[in-house]
């Protein structure tokens, strides 16, 4: 019993380090950001960082790997509803966009830090996430690769680029909905991706 709440006790705390950093990053960059305002924006003390995480970087890269865990699940989760329901691998795909515009919504921050993260290049935790995007796009693979094999989607394209396509769509469009257009529902927003995926976008002339 004792064992069990330290470690619940251990990952609350965890979490709120995360949330800080995650924060204070976005707000002003990750060379300016301090492990003692992580601490005090986290409300704990400096030590408690370093009990948790052995440095700066770490705690980065370790957010990371929680962040993209979670995407990674909940798009996993939305593919497996859909399959529950008796839809289609396009209805698959369909509530994975909507579970990443819902993952977005939640956590635009790490969402912010993510896609700027994946365009440096001298980051000791570089290699660390491109382990975890890959986990991400592969779980959106799986379902293109389930739709080809039924042939409901056609054998001619390309399952990795389509999957990294669908998943940089839905970052992209959520980011510019957050930053430009946050008068839009999520619905209003997965309604036109949506559309996007099933090919309504055609108008009526040839």
């Amino acid at each position: 019993m004792d064992s069990s709440a330290g470690s619940t006790r251990r990952e609350a705390t965890r979490q709120k380090l995360y949330e800080a950093a995650v924060t204070l990053i976005a707000e002003q960059g990750f060379s300016a950001t301090t492990v003692d305002e992580i601490a005090e924006r986290a409300g704990v003390a400096k030590g408690t960082v370093y009990y948790n995480f052995a440095s700066k970087s770490v705690l980065f890269e370790e957010l990371l790997r929680h962040g993209v865990g979670l995407l990674t699940a909940s798009l996993k989760a939305a593919a497996e509803e859909a399959d529950s329901e008796g839809g289609s691998k396009v209805d698959a795909l369909d509530a994975m966009i909507r579970a990443g515009l819902v993952f977005i919504n939640r956590y635009p921050a790490f969402t912010q830090l993510y896609v700027a993260e994946l365009w440096r290049t001298n980051r000791a935790w570089q290699s660390t996430l491109l382990v975890v995007r890959q986990q991400a796009v592969a779980v959106v693979e799986d379902v293109l690769r389930a739709g080809v094999g039924n042939g409901e989607l056609s054998e001619e394209i390309d399952i990795p680029l389509t999957a990294a396509a669908l998943v940089g769509m839905v970052l992209v469009a959520a980011l510019d909905w957050q930053a430009f257009q946050p008068e839009r529902s999520l619905d209003d927003v997965h309604a036109a991706l949506s559309r996007l995926l099933q090919g309504r976008v055609s108008g009526t002339r040839a």
